[in-house]
């Protein structure tokens, strides 16, 4: 079972304005289109200070999200209740997700598998609390393609995992979501982005 998360507290006291221009530019486009098209019964995973909750919409009609460090929940909270949304907020990690199997429509995920500690585990969740024909509505890194593009990435690693609470910009999660058994519908690469390695999607669980 996983440690409990001692959580990041200077980070998550400078985050929502380290990632404000983020969020006034690309980012407003794939929450708007990801989170606005969650439906039925919602489970955010790792929502950190709660950025994607003014953008759901009445598809969504009922919300549970969970994060693992503290200091992110707390401000999670305080979003809630600033945008006015019934939002069941737990803190838990997305490799041991404390809900039964099926129990959901909509999983979304943005920016949160880089920084899991077990993207596989946390997929094999993602997938357990599914229901059939639910669907993974995700924008996460992407692993470049081109050997030079990989190797930066990975030598970028060790220390941007310092700077941003864990992030790993050089796993291959798209790679990672077709192994946990998701079938990618619209895959799509965020050229807009500072970061051309982000990709967002909405998948399936394979079979369903």
């Amino acid at each position: 079972m996983p440690q409990p998360e001692a959580g990041h507290p200077w980070f998550a006291a400078v985050f929502d304005r380290l990632s404000a221009p983020m969020e006034r530019g690309f980012m407003r486009e794939v929450r708007t289109d990801l989170v606005g098209g969650a439906r039925g019964r919602v489970l955010e995973i790792g929502c950190g200070t709660g950025a994607s909750f003014p953008y759901y919409g009445a598809s969504a009609t009922e919300i549970v999200a969970t994060e693992p460090d503290p200091y992110m929940l707390e401000r999670a909270r305080k979003r809630a209740e600033e945008v006015g949304r019934a939002i069941d907020i737990r803190q838990a990690p997305a490799e041991d997700l404390p809900f039964a199997d099926g129990s959901f429509d909509t999983v979304v995920s943005t920016l949160v598998l880089c920084t899991v500690r077990d993207p596989a585990a946390a997929l094999a969740e993602v997938r357990r609390v599914l229901e059939p024909g639910g669907e993974l509505h995700f924008c996460e890194h992407g692993r470049f393609e081109n050997a030079v593009g990989a190797l930066v990435q990975d030598l970028l690693t060790p220390l941007w995992r310092r700077l941003a609470a864990g992030c790993h910009p050089n796993r291959d999660l798209v790679r990672c979501i077709r192994e946990a058994c998701f079938d990618l519908l619209r895959l799509a690469h965020l050229e807009s982005a500072p970061l051309p390695a982000l990709v967002k999607d909405v998948a399936r669980p394979r079979g369903t």
